[in-house]
């Protein structure tokens, strides 16, 4: 069935009859010109009109008021039909304030949600600057681009302080690398992300952290300032091999298990193996960690180990060294261990700032990333609206583990 098309009604038919005669309108751009030029013309009389009530009487009006009109103040404004100006009425006694478009206001295209947009998506100044001018016909600097983005640093601020929940069962500290350009020397800097499953199953960003030299003193800060923002306990605290993570934990929360991450060990582990062998030797490490028990598991690392050692003596050698840090997962279920082992948790959060990477090569300063960061995680979080696939039952083993912790 064919859609009906919307009837206008007479005045605006009379309207657009009269608009296409007044601009001898024959293009699409042309209608945009028409459009800018109206737009100009309505607001130049909407501030005509909030100056004659602002003195009380219209032009050419008499009257006893001693403020009067003192002619215009040219003003370029930026609007999603392009750039127009007007001509800002003023009074004598400089009391006149316009609300239709402010003293210190030049646009009125919402421009500024959409650099913000565009840099949450990991495009450059440059790239904006010139999006900005193919779509509206209108250049902005990167100097402006980058006042507009700065405006989120006391919002970033006051996200990294705000108050936390006061128990997370499962913490994820994960890491993403970027490059950026210090003094003319390009750096590669780890962007630490923290994870937390609260005790609904809602997934969490705590903190976004831009880090450089990891140590055991630099973790115990991190994870102070958790619980400077009210973290009191943690269950499980899931993480790659950082240097000194382990001594932090037993610092900050002697009571919190450090679970190193499954996923990370197989990874790391096949970096060793030959394409041809990694198949099967990632088969042969599921065995590993699917055991029923940690002594199961523990013998199955012995035979993987034993089967692989031939051909690569290098690559079982970090399961046997960190077993006490890979095997606290085997005293839970199936559902438990999905939840600790696997990253779906953050993995989406990861496609998002891995897109940053694709984007920008280089990022000018540390400032630059965060900002991108935070507006990435922002984006990806929108979508965080329902609690992990059966954390009641999660939280209920939890319950039994940790007596008494989950409060």
């Amino acid at each position: 069935m064919a859609k009906r098309t919307h009837s206008l009604s007479e005045g605006k038919q009379n309207i657009i009859a009269a608009l296409l005669e007044e601009y001898d309108i024959k293009s699409a751009d042309d209608i945009q010109d028409a459009l800018k030029d109206l737009l100009g013309g309505t607001i130049q009389s909407m501030m005509e009109a909030e100056l004659d009530n602002h003195l009380g009487y219209e032009t050419y009006e008499r009257s006893d008021n001693s403020n009067a009109r003192n002619g215009h103040k040219p003003k370029k404004i930026r609007s999603k039909y392009g750039e127009m100006s007007v001509g800002v009425p003023q009074d004598r006694e400089s009391s006149f304030e316009p609300q239709i478009v402010k003293k210190r206001q030049k646009d009125i295209s919402h421009i500024e949600d959409k650099i913000v947009a565009m840099y949450a998506k990991g495009l450059t100044t440059r790239q904006i600057s010139d999006q900005i001018e193919d779509i509206y016909g209108f250049e902005v600097s990167e100097g402006m681009i980058s006042d507009v983005t700065n405006k989120l640093l006391p919002e970033i601020e006051n996200w990294q302080r705000r108050p936390l929940a006061s128990v997370y069962p499962v913490v994820f500290i994960d890491a993403v690398h970027f490059s950026v350009r210090d003094d003319h020397i390009i750096r590669r800097l780890a962007a630490y992300v923290i994870l937390g499953i609260n005790a609904d199953g809602y997934k969490e960003v705590l903190s976004l952290q831009i880090g450089e030299n990891e140590s055991s003193k630099y973790w115990l800060g991190i994870l102070n300032e958790l619980k400077n923002r009210g973290v009191a306990d943690i269950m499980i605290l899931c993480a790659d091999g950082l240097t000194g993570i382990k001594e932090a934990i037993d610092t900050a929360f002697p009571k919190t298990e450090y679970q190193r991450c499954i996923v990370h060990q197989v990874r790391n582990t096949l970096k060793h193996v030959a394409d041809k062998d990694k198949k099967q030797f990632a088969a042969d490490l599921k065995t590993i960690y699917h055991a029923s028990s940690e002594e199961d598991g523990y013998e199955r690392m012995l035979e993987v180990t034993e089967k692989w050692n031939p051909h690569y003596p290098n690559a079982m050698k970090s399961w046997a060294t960190n077993w006490d840090v890979l095997s606290p997962i085997f005293k839970f279920s199936a559902t438990v261990r999905k939840v600790i082992y696997t990253t779906n948790a953050i993995e989406s959060l990861n496609s998002c700032y891995r897109k940053l990477n694709r984007q920008r090569s280089v990022f000018p300063n540390d400032t630059a990333l965060l900002k991108a960061l935070y507006l990435a995680t922002f984006e990806a979080t929108k979508k965080w609206n329902l609690p992990l696939r059966d954390w009641g039952k999660c939280y209920g083993e939890f319950s039994i583990m940790y007596e008494g912790r989950l409060k």
